[in-house]
């Protein structure tokens, strides 16, 4: 369905995209994950068309162009950067964009119904956009994607800044999208959207591929070791081959397999109070491969 060769994008002296590859198949939901700055908005503006990229191909059902007239129909894009007129009411948007698309007449009118109806906008078609809150824009920017019935969406960081209620909708709404068989990109620094909703994830920094896979894939690779931490009723006397550290009545421990670990010290004999066992997940690997410096 789509495939990136290679891309390559600079400002100036700065090097947003590094020859970045990745294939997405039909129907899946495809996480771009990546600290602020790592290029994920610049991958999506050239996935687009916005942008060219200085070398590399975007292909969309074999064609390279994604500019051709015949690629932009089957895409449904919602920005980072909220692409709303104000003044205009929710559904005078709507009919806007769906025009740019060809729909006309009792399509349109329907198609509008149907997105404001999804994103739980229908009882505020008609107040001007400018009245609305965070959440409700972000709702509003969504169906704008979805006015066509594109088979493929590019979303790109769709619950920046919304309230809970808000975000909890666009994801029931990503996620009936991907029941019907939509393709969708999804771009965020949310560890838990990304763990919910994508069927594999792509981790970029500075532009380039750090890791890709399945969560579980990208856990098992890259994650580490679980930590086991144990609190005994007495101070005990662990088994020889244990290496985890023992102060007073409280055990630490990474590794592998926790489970074991814990068998053996039931084994022994030991009585605890409280056991606790940190794995490794999503935000583990994404730190592991990013790093812990901020980022603006």
């Amino acid at each position: 369905m789509i495939e990136i060769q290679q891309l390559r994008k600079a400002y100036g002296s700065i090097l947003a995209v590094d020859d970045l590859s990745f294939g997405i198949a039909s129907g899946e939901t495809f996480g771009l994950l990546g600290p602020n700055g790592a290029g994920k908005t610049t991958t999506i503006n050239m996935m687009v068309g916005v942008l060219k990229p200085d070398s590399g191909e975007v292909i969309i059902n074999g064609v390279t162009d994604p500019t051709d007239p015949s690629v932009r129909i089957q895409i449904g894009n919602a920005p980072q950067s909220l692409a709303l007129y104000d003044d205009l009411t929710a559904r005078e948007n709507l009919a806007f964009f769906a025009r740019l698309y060809g729909l006309a007449g009792s399509h349109l009118k329907e198609r509008v119904a149907w997105v404001l109806d999804v994103v739980g906008l229908s009882d505020r078609a008609n107040d001007q956009v400018k009245t609305f809150s965070g959440g409700m824009k972000r709702r509003l920017n969504l169906s704008v994607a979805l006015i066509h019935d594109a088979p493929v969406l590019l979303l790109d960081e769709p619950t920046v800044g919304v309230d809970p209620q808000s975000r909890n909708l666009i994801f029931d709404t990503i996620e009936r999208l991907k029941s019907e068989g939509r393709t969708i990109v999804y771009t965020t620094h949310y560890m838990e959207e990304a763990q919910r909703l994508c069927d594999r994830v792509a981790i970029v920094d500075h532009g380039k591929l750090l890791a890709m896979g399945t969560v579980d894939e990208l856990i098992s690779h890259h994650g580490g070791h679980s930590t086991i931490e144990v609190e005994f009723a007495s101070r005990p006397k662990l088994p020889t081959n244990l290496e985890g550290h023992l102060e007073d009545k409280l055990f630490k421990m990474v590794t592998a397999k926790p489970l074991e670990v814990l068998n053996k010290l039931i084994e022994g004999g030991a009585r605890f109070t409280q056991v606790k066992i940190e794995r490794p997940d999503l935000e583990t690997v994404f730190l592991n491969l990013t790093g812990r410096s901020l980022r603006d």
